[in-house]
């Protein structure tokens, strides 16, 4: 099936280099605002997606992102964030970068083009049926991200896939497709632009809406994370204090005892 490289084609703005830099910063900016709007009009298919993540963390299943360049970072970031943020254990959502580690701050030479390799680095983290694979790529076309999702769905896995080529193969074989168009990127072709911000958005949502499904956050208060630094502490008071409606001194003493805001509110509820 054909489709349309929305992603290679032509920006909406020439002759970039003759613009002052305020006219660059607008009509980057300009660009910027379909986005969001973009990324609305897949919700449906995230909501497929958290759903299905849902029912299996429950039965200790973990969410797993793929990707290359950008797309493997931006994976990497959002994982990385979830242990501190809802303070949930580091394996139980895992970015894999095609090249490995060395990867994310330094491009791998053809590490995006090895097929095989994906599946091979899922596998090393003992993948099961229970598990989640989530393929990023802004080209849909990247064949570590598209070997990783044949692979996982051929084992039975749910396989969601992120890109900004709609029609493009990723949307065709991953079980749910999350094709989010953001029309051509300000410089032709560099897709950590809208592309990346789309896909930055689209994780957020996903990780975000899982981790309040499975009970990470309480109201809107963020009360398993971890207190790793003095603001993250005063934070936690804080939210002891409005939860109880104590003093700042007594909320910092109950955390103190129990090193978790969650459970400090359990505790005098």
């Amino acid at each position: 099936m054909s489709y349309i490289k929305i992603t290679e084609a032509s920006s909406n703005h020439d002759n970039l280099e003759q613009l002052d830099t305020a006219s660059i910063l607008k009509k980057m900016n300009e660009e910027d605002k379909k986005v969001a709007d973009a990324v609305a009009e897949v919700i449906p298919q995230i909501t497929k997606l958290v759903d299905g993540l849902e029912e299996r963390f429950y039965k200790e299943g973990r969410l797993f992102y793929i990707g290359a360049g950008t797309s493997g970072r931006l994976g990497i970031l959002d994982a990385s964030e979830i242990p501190p943020t809802f303070g949930m254990p580091h394996e139980r959502v895992i970015g894999l970068i095609a090249g490995g580690d060395t990867a994310i701050r330094k491009a791998v030479e053809n590490a995006e083009d090895a097929t095989n390799q994906a599946w091979k680095d899922l596998e090393a983290h003992n993948i099961t049926k229970i598990d989640v694979v989530v393929g990023i790529a802004a080209s849909g076309t990247t064949p570590y991200v598209l070997g990783g999702i044949k692979a996982a769905k051929e084992k039975g896995l749910l396989t969601a896939g992120i890109t900004n080529n709609p029609g493009s193969p990723l949307a065709q074989l991953a079980e749910i497709p999350i094709e989010i168009n953001v029309g051509p990127e300000f410089v032709t072709g560099s897709t950590r632009m809208k592309s990346g911000t789309s896909q930055k958005l689209a994780l957020n949502m996903i990780s975000t809406a899982l981790m309040i499904r499975i009970g990470r956050v309480k109201g809107n208060k963020m009360v398993n994370m971890q207190l790793t630094n003095d603001k993250l502490v005063d934070r936690g008071t804080r939210y002891i204090m409005e939860a109880l409606d104590i003093s700042y001194k007594k909320a910092e003493e109950l955390l103190k005892q129990y090193g978790s805001v969650k459970l400090a509110i359990e505790a005098k509820k």
